[in-house]
Protein backbone atom coordinates (compact mmCIF):
# COMPACT_ATOMS: atom_id res chain seq x y z
CA UNK A 1 0.00 0.00 0.00
CA UNK A 2 1.46 3.21 -0.60
CA UNK A 3 2.10 5.75 1.52
CA UNK A 4 0.32 8.94 1.97
CA UNK A 5 3.40 10.97 3.56
CA UNK A 6 4.66 14.33 1.76
CA UNK A 7 2.49 14.09 -1.34
CA UNK A 8 3.82 15.32 -4.51
CA UNK A 9 2.48 17.33 -7.41
CA UNK A 10 1.92 16.62 -11.08
CA UNK A 11 5.35 17.03 -12.11
CA UNK A 12 5.93 13.68 -10.90
CA UNK A 13 3.75 11.80 -12.88
CA UNK A 14 5.30 9.32 -14.90
CA UNK A 15 2.46 8.52 -16.83
CA UNK A 16 1.61 5.12 -15.33
CA UNK A 17 -2.37 5.49 -15.96
CA UNK A 18 -2.67 3.68 -12.86
CA UNK A 19 -5.35 5.97 -11.89
CA UNK A 20 -7.04 5.48 -15.31
CA UNK A 21 -8.31 1.72 -14.08
CA UNK A 22 -10.23 3.80 -11.12
CA UNK A 23 -11.45 6.60 -12.66
CA UNK A 24 -15.44 7.23 -13.21
CA UNK A 25 -14.87 10.16 -16.02
CA UNK A 26 -12.00 7.44 -17.66
CA UNK A 27 -14.47 5.49 -17.51
CA UNK A 28 -17.69 7.46 -18.92
CA UNK A 29 -15.23 9.23 -21.43
CA UNK A 30 -12.63 6.76 -22.65
CA UNK A 31 -10.78 9.61 -23.82
CA UNK A 32 -6.96 9.97 -22.16
CA UNK A 33 -7.71 13.31 -21.10
CA UNK A 34 -10.36 12.92 -18.81
CA UNK A 35 -8.40 10.97 -16.39
CA UNK A 36 -6.07 12.54 -13.62
CA UNK A 37 -3.18 11.36 -15.44
CA UNK A 38 -4.63 13.09 -18.14
CA UNK A 39 -4.81 16.23 -16.63
CA UNK A 40 -1.18 15.83 -14.73
CA UNK A 41 0.43 15.58 -18.29
CA UNK A 42 -1.69 18.75 -19.81
CA UNK A 43 -0.28 20.61 -16.97
CA UNK A 44 3.52 19.14 -17.49
CA UNK A 45 3.03 20.50 -21.07
CA UNK A 46 1.64 23.91 -20.30
CA UNK A 47 -1.97 23.58 -21.10
CA UNK A 48 -3.79 26.39 -19.52
CA UNK A 49 -6.25 26.09 -16.72
CA UNK A 50 -9.26 27.46 -19.11
CA UNK A 51 -8.30 24.63 -22.04
CA UNK A 52 -8.76 22.10 -18.83
CA UNK A 53 -12.26 23.47 -17.75
CA UNK A 54 -14.71 20.55 -19.35
CA UNK A 55 -12.11 17.80 -17.81
CA UNK A 56 -12.29 19.62 -13.97
CA UNK A 57 -15.61 20.17 -14.19
CA UNK A 58 -16.10 16.08 -15.14
CA UNK A 59 -14.62 14.91 -12.21
CA UNK A 60 -16.63 13.94 -9.32
CA UNK A 61 -13.89 13.73 -6.89
CA UNK A 62 -14.18 10.69 -5.45
CA UNK A 63 -10.42 9.92 -4.34
CA UNK A 64 -10.16 6.77 -5.95
CA UNK A 65 -6.91 7.72 -8.05
CA UNK A 66 -4.70 8.78 -5.07
CA UNK A 67 -4.04 5.56 -2.81
CA UNK A 68 -3.39 3.77 -6.20
CA UNK A 69 -0.53 6.39 -7.76
CA UNK A 70 2.94 5.03 -7.10
CA UNK A 71 4.25 8.51 -7.29
CA UNK A 72 2.15 9.36 -4.13
CA UNK A 73 0.55 12.88 -5.84
CA UNK A 74 -2.08 14.81 -4.15
CA UNK A 75 -4.22 13.78 -7.68
CA UNK A 76 -7.41 15.46 -5.81
CA UNK A 77 -5.96 18.27 -4.29
CA UNK A 78 -4.82 18.77 -7.26
CA UNK A 79 -7.85 19.15 -9.26
CA UNK A 80 -8.93 20.87 -6.03
CA UNK A 81 -6.77 23.11 -6.91
CA UNK A 82 -7.45 23.83 -11.02
CA UNK A 83 -11.03 24.64 -9.81
CA UNK A 84 -10.54 27.76 -8.18
CA UNK A 85 -9.05 28.81 -11.19
CA UNK A 86 -12.38 28.25 -12.98
CA UNK A 87 -15.01 30.31 -12.60
CA UNK A 88 -18.10 28.73 -10.29
CA UNK A 89 -21.06 27.98 -12.37
CA UNK A 90 -23.74 31.24 -11.68
CA UNK A 91 -25.95 28.15 -9.50
CA UNK A 92 -22.88 27.01 -7.95
CA UNK A 93 -22.26 30.09 -6.41
CA UNK A 94 -25.77 31.77 -5.26
CA UNK A 95 -25.99 27.77 -3.56
CA UNK A 96 -22.52 28.37 -1.49
CA UNK A 97 -23.82 31.72 -0.74
CA UNK A 98 -26.71 30.77 0.62
CA UNK A 99 -25.06 28.49 2.37
CA UNK A 100 -22.62 31.08 4.04
CA UNK A 101 -25.91 33.38 5.12
CA UNK A 102 -26.83 30.35 7.12
CA UNK A 103 -23.89 30.08 8.80
CA UNK A 104 -23.82 33.33 9.32
CA UNK A 105 -25.06 32.88 12.61
CA UNK A 106 -25.61 29.61 14.14
CA UNK A 107 -26.72 28.37 17.39
CA UNK A 108 -24.41 27.37 19.93
CA UNK A 109 -23.12 23.90 19.40
CA UNK A 110 -23.85 21.70 21.98
CA UNK A 111 -21.52 20.10 23.72
CA UNK A 112 -19.86 17.15 22.95
CA UNK A 113 -19.31 14.99 20.43
CA UNK A 114 -20.81 16.44 17.13
CA UNK A 115 -22.52 15.43 13.96
CA UNK A 116 -21.70 17.58 11.18
CA UNK A 117 -24.75 16.10 8.70
CA UNK A 118 -23.77 18.10 5.43
CA UNK A 119 -26.10 19.39 2.69
CA UNK A 120 -27.24 16.13 1.31
CA UNK A 121 -28.20 14.17 5.15
CA UNK A 122 -29.54 17.71 6.35
CA UNK A 123 -32.12 17.90 3.52
CA UNK A 124 -33.67 14.61 4.44
CA UNK A 125 -34.89 15.70 8.01
CA UNK A 126 -36.32 12.04 8.79
CA UNK A 127 -33.35 10.30 8.08
CA UNK A 128 -31.35 13.09 10.16
CA UNK A 129 -33.00 12.13 13.13
CA UNK A 130 -32.65 8.82 13.05
CA UNK A 131 -28.65 9.22 12.61
CA UNK A 132 -28.75 11.73 15.86
CA UNK A 133 -31.13 9.01 17.83
CA UNK A 134 -28.82 5.87 16.77
CA UNK A 135 -25.41 7.95 17.54
CA UNK A 136 -26.69 9.15 20.26
CA UNK A 137 -24.83 12.71 19.85
CA UNK A 138 -25.69 16.45 19.17
CA UNK A 139 -25.63 18.26 15.83
CA UNK A 140 -24.26 21.41 14.82
CA UNK A 141 -26.77 23.55 13.24
CA UNK A 142 -22.97 25.57 11.71
CA UNK A 143 -21.97 21.97 9.45
CA UNK A 144 -19.63 23.67 7.13
CA UNK A 145 -22.01 23.74 4.27
CA UNK A 146 -20.73 26.62 2.60
CA UNK A 147 -17.05 25.07 2.91
CA UNK A 148 -17.55 21.84 2.03
CA UNK A 149 -19.26 23.64 -1.26
CA UNK A 150 -16.44 25.55 -1.86
CA UNK A 151 -13.83 22.81 -1.57
CA UNK A 152 -16.35 20.96 -4.49
CA UNK A 153 -16.56 24.13 -7.16
CA UNK A 154 -13.15 25.58 -6.06
CA UNK A 155 -14.86 28.53 -4.56
CA UNK A 156 -13.27 31.09 -2.15
CA UNK A 157 -12.97 30.50 1.62
CA UNK A 158 -12.90 33.53 3.77
CA UNK A 159 -10.22 32.50 6.14
CA UNK A 160 -11.75 34.21 9.00
CA UNK A 161 -14.78 31.92 8.17
CA UNK A 162 -12.54 28.94 8.52
CA UNK A 163 -11.02 29.87 11.57
CA UNK A 164 -14.22 30.58 13.77
CA UNK A 165 -15.54 27.17 11.84
CA UNK A 166 -12.55 25.03 12.88
CA UNK A 167 -12.44 27.12 16.30
CA UNK A 168 -16.02 26.12 17.41
CA UNK A 169 -15.00 21.98 16.51
CA UNK A 170 -11.90 22.17 18.10
CA UNK A 171 -10.95 20.00 20.67
CA UNK A 172 -14.27 17.45 20.42
CA UNK A 173 -15.54 13.97 18.52
CA UNK A 174 -16.54 14.58 15.04
CA UNK A 175 -19.21 12.42 12.97
CA UNK A 176 -18.80 14.49 9.04
CA UNK A 177 -21.46 13.68 6.99
CA UNK A 178 -19.52 15.50 3.74
CA UNK A 179 -16.84 13.18 2.94
CA UNK A 180 -14.78 15.91 1.01
CA UNK A 181 -15.23 18.15 4.16
CA UNK A 182 -13.43 15.10 5.97
CA UNK A 183 -10.48 14.86 3.72
CA UNK A 184 -10.09 18.87 4.57
CA UNK A 185 -10.15 18.37 7.92
CA UNK A 186 -7.95 15.81 8.54
CA UNK A 187 -5.16 18.29 7.32
CA UNK A 188 -6.96 21.32 9.41
CA UNK A 189 -7.38 19.73 12.45
CA UNK A 190 -4.63 16.97 12.89
CA UNK A 191 -5.29 14.84 15.81
CA UNK A 192 -8.44 15.53 16.00
CA UNK A 193 -10.97 12.40 16.51
CA UNK A 194 -12.40 12.23 13.26
CA UNK A 195 -14.94 9.77 11.40
CA UNK A 196 -16.98 9.12 8.16
CA UNK A 197 -20.73 8.94 8.63
CA UNK A 198 -20.80 5.65 7.47
CA UNK A 199 -17.14 4.17 9.36
CA UNK A 200 -19.72 5.55 12.54
CA UNK A 201 -22.65 3.89 11.58
CA UNK A 202 -21.21 0.86 10.85
CA UNK A 203 -19.55 0.65 14.25
CA UNK A 204 -23.18 -0.18 15.90
CA UNK A 205 -24.05 -3.74 16.63
CA UNK A 206 -27.54 -2.45 15.67
CA UNK A 207 -26.72 -1.82 12.33
CA UNK A 208 -24.00 -3.94 11.79
CA UNK A 209 -25.39 -7.49 12.96
CA UNK A 210 -28.12 -6.78 10.29
CA UNK A 211 -26.07 -6.46 6.89
CA UNK A 212 -26.50 -10.26 5.31
CA UNK A 213 -24.77 -11.87 3.02
CA UNK A 214 -27.42 -10.78 0.14
CA UNK A 215 -26.28 -7.28 0.39
CA UNK A 216 -24.65 -5.23 -1.68
CA UNK A 217 -22.99 -2.57 0.45
CA UNK A 218 -21.87 0.79 -0.78
CA UNK A 219 -19.11 2.46 0.41
CA UNK A 220 -19.20 6.40 0.09
CA UNK A 221 -16.11 6.79 -1.43
CA UNK A 222 -14.88 10.22 -0.68
CA UNK A 223 -14.52 9.57 2.96
CA UNK A 224 -12.85 6.03 2.57
CA UNK A 225 -10.17 7.44 0.22
CA UNK A 226 -9.41 10.28 2.02
CA UNK A 227 -8.35 7.39 4.85
CA UNK A 228 -7.68 4.41 2.46
CA UNK A 229 -5.05 2.50 4.73
CA UNK A 230 -6.79 2.51 7.90
CA UNK A 231 -10.87 1.97 6.86
CA UNK A 232 -9.49 -0.86 4.39
CA UNK A 233 -9.44 -2.86 7.53
CA UNK A 234 -12.65 -1.78 8.73
CA UNK A 235 -14.86 -2.68 5.59
CA UNK A 236 -12.35 -5.80 5.26
CA UNK A 237 -13.71 -6.59 8.85
CA UNK A 238 -17.28 -5.98 7.94
CA UNK A 239 -17.12 -7.36 4.90
CA UNK A 240 -15.93 -11.42 6.17
CA UNK A 241 -18.43 -10.65 9.16
CA UNK A 242 -21.36 -10.02 7.29
CA UNK A 243 -20.74 -11.82 3.85
CA UNK A 244 -22.16 -8.68 2.05
CA UNK A 245 -20.37 -8.02 -1.48
CA UNK A 246 -18.79 -4.49 -1.90
CA UNK A 247 -18.25 -1.26 -3.98
CA UNK A 248 -14.45 -2.03 -3.81
CA UNK A 249 -12.38 -3.83 -6.42
CA UNK A 250 -9.31 -5.85 -5.99
CA UNK A 251 -7.06 -3.35 -5.20
CA UNK A 252 -9.79 -2.16 -2.15
CA UNK A 253 -10.88 0.65 -4.44
CA UNK A 254 -14.25 2.39 -3.75
CA UNK A 255 -16.44 2.57 -6.89
CA UNK A 256 -18.34 5.42 -6.53
CA UNK A 257 -21.84 5.64 -7.28
CA UNK A 258 -22.09 9.34 -8.35
CA UNK A 259 -25.38 8.68 -11.21
CA UNK A 260 -27.04 6.47 -12.96
CA UNK A 261 -24.71 5.36 -15.63
CA UNK A 262 -22.09 4.54 -13.05
CA UNK A 263 -24.82 2.85 -10.34
CA UNK A 264 -25.96 0.61 -13.52
CA UNK A 265 -22.78 -0.27 -14.17
CA UNK A 266 -22.13 -1.74 -10.72
CA UNK A 267 -24.83 -3.21 -10.25
CA UNK A 268 -24.20 -5.61 -13.69
CA UNK A 269 -24.23 -9.02 -13.11
CA UNK A 270 -25.52 -8.26 -9.37
CA UNK A 271 -28.56 -9.84 -7.93
CA UNK A 272 -28.53 -8.75 -4.46
CA UNK A 273 -31.52 -8.70 -2.02
CA UNK A 274 -31.28 -5.53 -1.19
CA UNK A 275 -28.68 -2.38 -1.44
CA UNK A 276 -27.15 -0.54 1.66
CA UNK A 277 -25.72 2.48 1.27
CA UNK A 278 -23.74 5.19 3.17
CA UNK A 279 -24.68 8.45 1.57
CA UNK A 280 -28.02 9.86 1.21
CA UNK A 281 -27.23 11.47 -2.45
CA UNK A 282 -26.09 7.81 -3.34
CA UNK A 283 -29.46 6.44 -2.22
CA UNK A 284 -31.29 8.08 -4.60
CA UNK A 285 -29.00 7.25 -7.46
CA UNK A 286 -29.43 3.79 -6.68
CA UNK A 287 -33.29 3.73 -6.55
CA UNK A 288 -34.11 5.14 -9.74
CA UNK A 289 -32.02 1.78 -11.46
CA UNK A 290 -32.49 -1.17 -8.85
CA UNK A 291 -35.13 -3.25 -8.31
CA UNK A 292 -34.57 -4.46 -5.12
CA UNK A 293 -35.20 -2.33 -1.55
CA UNK A 294 -32.24 0.56 -1.17
CA UNK A 295 -31.27 1.52 2.66
CA UNK A 296 -29.45 3.77 3.90
CA UNK A 297 -27.45 2.20 6.79
CA UNK A 298 -29.44 4.59 9.43
CA UNK A 299 -32.94 2.54 8.29
CA UNK A 300 -31.62 -1.00 9.00
CA UNK A 301 -32.09 0.01 13.08
CA UNK A 302 -34.78 1.72 14.69
CA UNK A 303 -33.62 4.22 16.40
CA UNK A 304 -34.43 3.85 20.16
CA UNK A 305 -32.86 0.28 20.13
CA UNK A 306 -29.94 0.48 22.67
CA UNK A 307 -26.46 0.52 20.70
CA UNK A 308 -23.87 -0.58 21.19
CA UNK A 309 -20.10 -1.14 19.61
CA UNK A 310 -19.84 -4.39 17.32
Amino acid sequence: MYSTAHPRDYPACSGCSLCRLVCPMWRSHRDPRFSPEGLAKARQNGAAVTELADVLDACVLCGACDPVCPENIDLGGMIMDLRRDVPARPEQAALQTGYRKAAAAPDAAPAGALLLPGAALRADAGLLARVLELLGIGCATDDGADIALALEIGGAIDPGRRRSFLDMLGGRTLVVGDGLLLRELRHWLPGARLQGLGEALGNLGAIRRRIASADFYVVEARAYHADHERLVAHYDALRKESGCSMNLDLQRIAIPGCDEAEASWMLKGRRPARILVESPAEREVFRCVAGVPVLHLAELAAPNEEMHNA
